[in-house]
């Protein structure tokens, strides 16, 4: 469970903050700042493991592998049968190439680095930031209505901020292809939860791989459990054994590099 940091209430003393991980929201630095706290992070540790991840949750859905895996534990076995007709058996699978993959403020190494893969797969990339910019060979730069409109996924890659909390919402899930799926490995809070609840109800949109959530864990009434249409894992982006050790590594080197009065990996206030 991720840790709020009250930073005025931390003693004279403290004189650096080392977040165990890349994403601050849990940090005032403006007022770290005030008080003479330096606040670092652990940048781009988890690159690989989050970006694969989200080419695994659009591998998955192309071949409904959690349905059928579901479907064959159950019983179900009519899958095995080589029929022709069955073109209209839901869930339908369909391939990756020349579909389009939408990156939500993608331009860090993460985005960068799922729009090398998706494109590797055949697949289109657009992005949506305030920094990006057109890429040759990676990607093409849009507006987020276009983003939302044309992609056939959506992936969520930006911070957790005042003007990204719930952004995800109704009106932008309501711009969403009914075909197209919502990726998110950021942040819970930049969706609005209970708006995709509904839009999953409804099959507005084709369903939703959700890494993270508002509240980590849900509820254990939480409709994301039961949705069909919904593939869940508990923030675990990060948790490859090599990815942590390269975390403990990080964290380690900022505060040994703070003690040495030349701090690496700042974090300047916003």
């Amino acid at each position: 469970k991720e840790i709020k940091v009250d930073v005025e209430r931390l003693p004279k003393s403290v004189r650096l903050i080392a977040e165990a991980g890349t994403g601050t929201d849990n940090i005032d630095a403006t007022a770290a700042a005030r008080r003479g706290i330096a606040v670092c992070n652990a940048p781009e540790y988890s690159t690989d493991g989050v970006a694969a991840l989200v080419v695994a949750y659009a591998s998955a859905s192309a071949v409904a592998l959690c349905e059928r895996h579901a479907a064959l534990r159950g019983g179900d076995r009519r899958d095995f049968k080589r029929d022709f007709s069955g073109l209209t058996t839901f869930p339908t699978m369909f391939e990756l190439r020349g579909k389009t993959i939408g990156l939500i403020g993608g331009t860090g190494s993460i985005g960068r680095a799922v729009a090398r893969a998706c494109r590797a797969l055949g697949m289109r990339a657009t992005c949506h930031s305030r920094s990006a910019r057109d890429e040759e060979g990676l990607w093409e730069a849009v507006s987020l209505e276009t983003l939302l409109r044309t992609s056939d996924f959506v992936s969520v890659h930006c911070p957790l901020t005042e003007e990204t909390r719930g952004m995800i919402d109704a009106d932008a899930l309501a711009m969403m292809k009914p075909t197209a799926r919502l990726i998110n490995t950021a942040r819970g809070a930049v969706v609005n939860e209970r708006d995709l609840i509904v839009a999953l109800r409804e099959k507005r949109i084709a369903g939703a791989m959700l890494d993270v959530q508002e509240n980590e864990p849900p509820s254990d009434d939480s409709p994301l459990y039961t949705l069909e249409n919904v593939y869940l894992t508990p923030h675990i982006g990060w948790k490859r054994v090599e990815t942590r050790q390269r975390l403990v590594d990080m964290v380690a080197a900022n505060v040994e590099a703070f003690l040495r009065g030349e701090p690496i990996n700042v974090i300047s206030p916003a």
